[in-house]
């Protein structure tokens, strides 16, 4: 196993809203990610979950990004823009041109990266003809950036069961339990490992 530290970086998305432990914190799709991990490599595995809800992608890259360095983990997931499609003053070409470097920054480190093709939300929510386009452009900027510095790109648009209300919480705008899991699944799978069969 060449991964023997994990750092995850974003939003609520990958901090795990909204998939609780009994004491009321969040689990997610990262801590399943990085249990498994660490089964793999031992006591010796380190894990961080940098991530915070509500956070948009300037707050994301100023705090999070340079704590996940210092940490000199081998893989890093990048998960962020979420929250700035949602906001009326969005600026579609700055966003895109800077989720680029920063990506070109966490590559330099010699880490591995994962990014995503996030499932498409934006069809239980209101001003689906804005926000649509919007997070298609986020999600081709992913796939373009992906291929462009070498980084692992999973692809979770492309998976029709995103569309079952099952996977989303009641606010329709968070990942359920099932959800995160399927991410989990999805995630592990584009690391060459095999996930829970019941994740998926």
């Amino acid at each position: 196993m060449r991964w023997r530290s994990f750092v995850a970086i974003g939003d609520s998305f990958t901090e795990g809203m909204d998939d609780p432990y009994e004491d009321g914190t969040y689990r997610g799709w990262a801590d399943l990610v990085a249990t498994r991990l660490a089964v793999e490599v031992g006591p010796d595995f380190g894990y961080a979950n940098l991530a915070i809800r509500g956070r948009l992608f300037g707050r994301v890259v100023a705090e999070q990004v340079p704590a996940a360095i210092a940490m000199k983990p081998d893989l890093i997931s990048f998960a962020a823009g979420g929250n700035d499609v949602l906001r009326p003053n969005f600026d579609a070409a700055t966003l895109i041109k800077r989720y680029d470097q920063v990506v070109a920054e966490l590559r330099a480190t010699g880490a591995d990266v994962i990014l995503f093709r996030f499932a498409n939300v934006t069809a239980r929510l209101p001003g689906q003809r804005i926000l649509g386009p919007r997070a298609a452009m986020l999600n081709d900027a992913a796939a373009e950036t992906a291929e462009r510095h070498g980084a692992i790109l999973v692809d979770l648009y492309s998976d029709d069961e995103f569309l079952n209300p099952a996977m989303w919480s009641e606010d329709r705008l968070h990942l359920s339990p099932a959800g995160h899991r399927r991410v989990a699944a999805h995630v592990l799978k584009a690391l060459g490992l095999t996930p829970d069969e019941q994740w998926l």
